[in-house]
């Protein structure tokens, strides 16, 4: 590595404000302008650095870190052995320290350790532990377990080289069709306050430093109150409303955060509608990032719009105009100068640095204004450590992800999550009985009963059920989870057929809160899970494991009153089904 003499910055001694001036005062503009970008990355084969990935439109590692001078980067995908990824994050590290600087890179991800694939929005687990997700972690009503995920998914993390979480995710789900409402913490403020605190405090450590993954909280100033539930991903979902007049109850979590000394900050896609704010994006909004963020609440972190705010792009086949609400008639770089103007620091998934340069260049964007920003993030890379050692250690990797020890906590977590909303008494089930299964691996289910290819023959059926949603267009878009919570016809008409030949359980992943009065009505018993595997869950249905998750959010009784209760006020519905905290035992 270079001497501390040539590059005074590495100077590990040195206060880490004052190493930050000696490397700001040696940046170019091009340079300072790399760090304002964080975008979706991917790896190559068998860690080796990647020639990009068309699908998304991402170009390749070294066009990224020495074409761009980019250092930010979200990472995309999964693959089979932790150590791929590792050696991978090497591998890009070493890219790094090629350059004139030496800036180390920080890596991101959104959540993976659970069970969606949404690439808007989590990731497959892969080697990872597995756990429930956010809303399940919910339904334990467990601080100390959510701190305990925290912290093992700290471990995980840094051992692959993973030190920025874009999560968690304190949006109150108070819109019972959005999209979005299975990575909170569920409709309950407080609920939500206090399990986001923990969550940050298990990432972030007792204090942070070199063994911390830096917490990026979303999606201030919350995000749940969608029009029709729609997201605002799209450009039909871009209206949030408050015909509750309930905007500041949705600040709530974001106190309890603060508290526990959360790092960084992306604020939402989604624009206030009839409030005292802009009727702009929340990333566009100075009202909200210099007014309430920054100067109410004191905040000095990052703050990191959310992914494409600029620039029109591909995704999965299909185009994608930027997710500029309210801003539309603007010009990518007359977006890019209102968000530096309402006090963001990144633009994420973005990567168009020579327009950023450009802006500084014709004067449109002071070099001081980046430098506001450049001091916070290079400020959070020297907290992390990156500068003394920004390496992993590869051969420790497997060993440390996916551990025994870590997936059996993440296999207890998914017990306790577990939900019994209705039970006519076939709960517990009998060990060794005839069980009818659908949704279940066959042979996980027979070691627990004989299993039968017939509900006829059965003595009890256990079918595992998604909740609802409405097909859209674009392959993308599906990966949403929107529209109505009535289930088809056709899933009704067979739960009541197998239902009327033998006692039938059946388990919903609740990502939304389904109207599920038929299928209580129909079924000896309805079971929810927000992330189970099917060992965990009969676990619970055969009384070998106590049944104790209790629902995050209310349940309603018809689509009729979730069309008639008001997006941002919490437990709104008219006499639902199942209240907030509703779970019997068995």
């Amino acid at each position: 590595m270079t001497e501390p003499t040539e590059r005074p910055w590495l100077n590990a001694e040195l206060p880490v404000e004052e190493r930050v001036e000696l490397l700001l005062a040696e940046m170019t503009l091009e340079e300072k302008a790399g760090l304002f970008f964080q975008t979706m990355i991917v790896m190559g084969e068998g860690g080796e650095l990647s020639e990009g990935d068309s699908a998304f439109g991402i170009p390749s590692n070294r066009e990224y870190v020495v074409e761009r001078h980019m250092n930010h980067f979200n990472l995309l995908g999964v693959a089979p052995k932790a150590s791929d990824i590792a050696a991978w994050h090497n591998r890009l590290q070493e890219l790094a320290a090629s350059t004139r600087l030496g800036i180390p890179v920080s890596l991101s991800t959104d959540p993976r350790h659970s069970f969606s694939d949404n690439p808007g929005a989590t990731m497959f687990a892969g080697p990872f532990s597995q756990w429930p997700e956010p809303l399940g972690l919910a339904a334990t009503r467990d601080a100390e377990l959510v701190q305990r995920f925290g912290d093992i998914a700290r471990q995980e993390y840094t051992a692959v080289g993973i030190r920025v979480a874009l999560h968690p995710q304190v949006d109150l789900a108070t819109e019972p069709r959005w999209a979005r409402q299975l990575q909170t913490f569920g409709e309950d403020a407080a609920l939500a306050g206090e399990l986001g605190a923990a969550y940050v405090r298990g990432f972030q450590g007792a204090s942070f430093g070199p063994g911390s993954v830096s917490t990026m909280t979303k999606h201030f100033p919350g995000g749940g109150p969608q029009k029709d539930g729609e997201d605002p991903h799209f450009d039909y979902g871009r209206e949030q409303v408050y015909p509750g007049d309930n905007f500041e109850h949705h600040l709530l979590p974001f106190e309890d955060i603060f508290a526990a000394g959360g790092r960084q900050i992306m604020p939402y896609y989604g624009m206030p509608v009839g409030t005292q704010y802009e009727e702009v994006g929340f990333g566009f909004n100075k009202d909200v990032l210099t007014g309430l963020l920054r100067e109410r609440f004191g905040f000095d972190g990052i703050v990191c719009t959310d992914w494409g705010l600029v620039t029109d792009q591909p995704i999965m086949g299909a185009d994608f105009a930027a997710r500029a609400w309210g801003v539309e008639h603007l010009t990518p770089a007359e977006r890019m100068v209102k968000i530096l103007d309402a006090g963001a620091d990144q633009f994420g998934g973005e990567s168009e640095t020579a327009m950023l340069i450009e802006l500084v260049r014709s004067g449109e964007v002071s070099e001081e204004r980046l430098d506001v920003s450049a001091r916070r993030l290079l400020r959070e890379k020297f907290a992390l450590g990156l500068f003394e050692n920004p390496y992993v250690d590869v051969a420790a990797a497997d060993a440390i992800v996916g551990s025994a020890e870590f997936r059996a906590a993440g296999e207890q977590a998914q017990r306790a999550s577990i939900a019994v909303l209705s039970n006519d008494g076939v709960l517990p089930l009998r060990a060794g009985l005839k069980l009818y299964v659908e949704g279940i691996d066959s042979e996980v289910a027979a070691r627990y009963g004989e299993v039968v290819a017939t509900p006829q023959e059965a003595d009890a059926a256990i079918l595992r059920l998604q909740a609802p949603y409405e097909q859209r267009a674009t392959m993308f878009e599906n990966f949403f989870h929107a529209g109505s919570l009535d289930f088809p016809e056709e899933v009704v008409a067979h739960v009541a057929e197998v239902a009327a030949s033998v006692p039938t359980v059946v388990d919903m992943f609740l990502d939304r809160p389904a109207v599920l009065g038929p299928l209580v009505d129909r079924a000896s018993a309805v079971v929810a899970n927000w992330g189970a595997n099917a060992g965990a869950l009969l676990d619970v249905l055969t009384g070998q494991a106590s049944a104790t998750g209790k629902l995050p959010f209310d349940v309603p009784r018809s689509m009729a009153a979730v069309e008639a209760s008001r997006p941002d006020v919490p437990f709104d519905t008219a006499d639902p089904l199942f209240r907030f905290g509703h779970g019997l035992s068995l």
